[in-house]
């Protein structure tokens, strides 16, 4: 199975910047996708970055322009670099992963780290 750890959470001001990272450990023959997803208070989980099987990737239109994902193959680590922080981008972010393991390809998830941003 897979095991995916986020860290790099935490407060910023508006404005201010964060990196989040998630880290990919375990048994599996090979990491496919590795994005991001968020969830706010009273919300539903929603994609914040995820690359797409054409080998592009996605972002939310709310994110576009400020957040940057990447992807360090070596490590099956993947980053989310956040910039120009907004109080509405507040949420527990989600590291999301599709691995080829022994049942054949299935989704992981971290545990959600928080990324709070003040006015």
């Amino acid at each position: 199975q897979v095991q995916l750890v986020e860290s790099g959470g935490g407060l910023v001001m508006a404005g201010g910047s964060l990196r989040l990272s998630c880290a990919a450990s375990g048994s599996f023959f090979s990491i496919n996708a590795m994005g991001w997803y968020r969830q706010a208070p009273g919300k539903q989980r929603e994609l914040v970055a995820h690359p797409t099987s054409g080998g592009s990737t996605i972002y939310a239109d709310s994110v576009k322009g400020r957040f940057t994902v990447s992807r360090d193959n070596a490590k099956n680590t993947v980053y989310l670099q956040m910039n120009s922080l907004k109080p509405e981008d507040t949420a527990v972010y989600y590291c999301r992963a599709t691995a080829v393991v022994l049942g054949g390809m299935q989704e992981f998830w971290g545990q959600g780290t928080q990324v709070t941003v003040s006015s």
